[in-house]
């Protein structure tokens, strides 16, 4: 984690998403080793970020799909 991200809960996913794909522009533009080592660490924390929101939200999303179906096999009369 790049220690001058710390919150990055408040931004959301397409705030992310324009944030590496500046970084990514930085990345190749610049020829300085050490800047480059801290965009590479500034846009792992960012992918990690983002993945970890998506992860979640499959997560989610398949529990509720797997409470819904099950619904539809339970049948009381």
């Amino acid at each position: 984690m790049h220690p001058g991200m710390l919150n990055l809960k408040q931004f959301s996913d397409a705030q992310l998403e324009e944030k590496i794909q500046k970084l990514n522009r930085v990345y190749f533009v610049t020829h300085n080793e050490d800047v480059r080592h801290q965009v590479i660490l500034s846009l792992d924390t960012l992918k990690m970020e983002l993945e970890e929101r998506r992860a979640t939200q499959r997560a989610k999303d398949l529990q509720d799909s797997r409470d819904n179906g099950l619904d539809s096999l339970i049948n009381i009369s």
